[in-house]
């Protein structure tokens, strides 16, 4: 099984099978409702490798998922279309796409033993927007 990741706002961002290890689709609503709540929140808790630049190769993606990060909430820019795809042989098991995507958490641990570095993402999509979720599956990669 293999991941993509697709970021399209003021840049393109883009994670492959090589960075990503775990994705985790959550909706959420409040436990403590007798009823089906209208407070419906969504995320996407996604975590992989930093792979270093070597030989001449480009560096990774990570770089601009941590300068999206830090991107206020002043700025529209701090809004983006994300894209998940889960692969697996050869097709897509399931494709969420938040349109209003924005960064809750992200952290990224580096160890002087391992090589890489590892990163974990934490997405929101903007609560107002929810119905605009696109959840997909079930075609060829």
């Amino acid at each position: 099984m293999g991941f993509v990741l697709k970021v399209e706002g003021s840049e393109a961002i883009e994670l492959g099978m090589d960075n990503i290890k775990t994705v985790a689709y959550k909706t959420d609503t409040p436990n403590d409702s007798n009823a089906r709540s209208t407070d419906v929140g969504t995320t996407l808790q996604i975590t992989g490798k930093i792979i270093t630049a070597t030989d001449g190769d480009g560096a990774d993606d990570t770089k601009k998922l941590a300068l999206w990060s830090l991107v206020p909430a002043e700025k529209a820019d701090c809004y983006r279309k994300v894209t998940v795809d889960v692969i697996a042989a050869d097709q897509v098991v399931r494709q969420i796409t938040f349109p209003n995507a924005f960064i809750v958490d992200y952290t990224e641990r580096f160890g002087d033993t391992e090589g890489v570095g590892e990163f974990s993402l934490l997405l929101k999509q903007k609560k107002d927007k929810t119905e605009q979720i696109k959840l997909d599956g079930g075609f060829n990669a």
